[in-house]
């Protein structure tokens, strides 16, 4: 009864990406005290999978992170995208983002999509950024104990999902 009750809920989630933007000065990733990727200037994307989503979900999502005017121009106004500057982006997966607080203190994951599903998500999210870029974006290890360092400039930081169109 629990795992038709479970199969019912799967079925009536929505679809959804969730990211964390971060302008960086500069963001690595390291792995059993190894650094597998690094960037200077640009964006430190963390992003949660839930489900499956769509083609339509993964465009849009990504062309709003390469189009977000969150860089300087000129006059000292946050103008410019990361594709205006030239800029690198990191992009790390974090299952911790679908994190379920409601009971107690000890969050529950549950809602964090199945790597089956999310990896080939995570992949097409992370083609499609490196297209809509023009450039590769460098990426942490799916499923792996990383340790993330960046220095975040200004501080900038937006939250943005594939439901919330905000």
């Amino acid at each position: 009864m629990y795992f038709a009750r479970f199969i019912v809920y799967l079925q009536k989630k929505e679809n959804l990406m969730r990211t964390v933007i971060q302008r960086v000065t500069r963001s690595s990733v390291t792995i059993n005290g190894e650094q597998t990727a690094a960037i200077q200037t640009g964006l430190l994307v963390l992003v949660g999978c839930e489900n499956a989503d769509n083609e339509q979900d993964i465009q849009w999502l990504c062309n709003k992170i390469v189009n977000l005017r969150v860089f300087d121009d000129e006059q000292g106004v946050m103008n410019r995208s990361v594709k205006d500057i030239d800029g690198e982006i990191l992009v790390v997966s974090q299952f911790t983002l679908w994190a379920s607080y409601k009971k107690g203190n000890r969050p529950s994951y549950l809602r964090a999509g199945s790597h089956e599903v999310t990896i080939p998500l995570y992949e097409r999210f992370c083609a499609q950024l490196s297209e809509q870029l023009g450039k590769p974006v460098q990426t942490g290890e799916f499923g792996a104990n990383m340790k993330v360092e960046l220095l975040n400039d200004g501080p900038v930081t937006i939250c943005m999902d594939t439901k919330n169109r905000e």
